[in-house]
């Protein structure tokens, strides 16, 4: 029997689906955000916040216009991780980006 895995990324805002989604970091107040964007709602991300990212200050030498590579996941299958969280009754998100501690107790478990 041959098993396929089909990843699907999918922008948060639009519900698009297509290859050239990625996701994208930026933080306010202190608090971090991670959204799964397509090109084009990237760049509109980037007009809204452009002058005020030219008005303040680079901190830690990161900042809100860092991309997070798909490839933290190893490859591992989103729907089998999501299935296995709620197997275990922990609460995750039907879509977006699974959170790096999910991930790591997922792997641990396998």
């Amino acid at each position: 029997m041959v098993q396929r895995t089909v990843t699907i990324y999918t922008d948060d805002l639009t519900g698009t689906e297509g290859e050239d989604i990625a996701t994208h970091a930026f933080s306010v107040d202190g608090v971090n955000y991670e959204i799964d964007l397509g090109p084009d709602n990237y760049q509109k991300l980037l007009d809204v916040l452009g002058p005020f990212m030219g008005a303040g200050r680079k901190v830690n030498g990161g900042g809100a216009r860092r991309i997070v590579k798909r490839a933290q996941s190893g490859g591992t299958d989103a729907a089998k991780v999501r299935e296995w969280a709620q197997s275990q009754g922990i609460e995750v998100n039907s879509r977006g980006r699974i959170p790096a501690d999910l991930m790591e107790k997922y792997q641990a478990a396998h």
